[in-house]
């Protein structure tokens, strides 16, 4: 997977991409407990950060990261170009999930 660069950008200045292999999606949704989100509501209040939220949102993009690259790798490529990554906060009904969902498009570049 290390062999796999990813780059936010869709045009590579002095890389060239030799072929588009497709588009990589992948998403990722966790949950998040109660007593998180009682903390987190209270930060809300009187300002400050959320570590724990942002532990979760680390461990997802690394994931999602990982999991892009493994894409990426079975559809043959060895880059990512216009990678993407976005947080979304569903709400269920007594329930908080987060999606972190990215995509991009998967080429070979030398």
């Amino acid at each position: 997977m290390d062999d796999v660069q990813i780059f936010t950008t869709p045009i590579l200045d002095g890389i060239k991409i030799k072929e588009y292999k497709g588009i990589v999606i992948v998403r990722n949704v966790r949950a998040v407990n109660i007593i998180r989100d009682f903390f987190t509501s209270f930060r809300d209040i009187v300002g400050g950060r959320s570590g724990s939220y942002q532990e979760v949102m680390k461990a997802m993009q690394d994931d999602v990261i990982a999991e892009a690259k493994e894409e990426a790798m079975k559809l043959g490529a060895n880059a990512i170009v216009g990678f993407a990554l976005d947080y979304d906060n569903i709400g269920a009904k007594n329930k908080s999930l987060i999606m972190a969902s990215a995509n991009g498009t998967a080429v070979v570049v030398g």
